[in-house]
């Protein structure tokens, strides 16, 4: 019986193809992604962590790939093996113009994987504050808490990133 789950294995002539678009990600080459996008390239194609094409370029801060991806279908939600988003990668990163490319190509702002970790919360965690002031402006909720019971604040304070609890905290008028 065949496992449902499985999925197939590319013969080595496509392997090494996807190695050297996940390269050209990696690295940002646009020129290069863009005709292979024009001809078809899936634009929500995985890499062997279930890391999009789009979170590799988000996390890397390659912003050209990441609009060229985007306007390709690239999916802002899709997760990766560990419940990560590109916005995710975004906010812990620190990058604002990447954050506000994928929130205006619909990345949902408190987009959270199975930990219940929102783009707030790591902005929070690793002291993020240019993007905490991004993402709230965009209507995510510091009251929402993570799998654990955590909210944004309390998220950051457990980091050790006191000063980015506190000024949540005061923003919000409380814990």
């Amino acid at each position: 019986m065949t496992d449902p789950t499985s999925r197939p294995v590319p013969d080595a002539e496509t392997l090494a193809f996807l190695q050297d678009v996940l390269e050209l990600v990696r690295f940002g080459d646009a020129a290069k992604l863009g005709p292979l996008l024009e001809r078809g390239l899936p634009a929500n194609l995985l890499n062997q962590r279930g890391d999009s094409l789009l979170m590799l370029a988000s996390y890397h801060g390659h912003h050209e790939a990441a609009r060229l991806l985007l306007e390709h279908g690239a999916d802002p939600e899709v997760f990766n093996d560990r419940g990560q988003t590109p916005l995710g990668a975004a906010a812990f990163r620190g990058d604002r113009a990447m954050l506000e490319l994928l929130l205006s190509h619909g990345a949902q702002v408190d987009g959270a994987g199975p930990d219940g970790r929102t783009p707030l919360m790591l902005a929070a965690m690793f002291g993020r504050g240019e993007m905490l002031e991004v993402l709230l402006a965009h209507g995510a909720d510091p009251q929402r808490r993570d799998a654990g019971g955590f909210t944004a604040a309390e998220a950051a304070r457990q980091m050790g990133a006191e000063e980015t609890a506190q000024w949540l905290e005061a923003r919000l008028g409380g814990g």
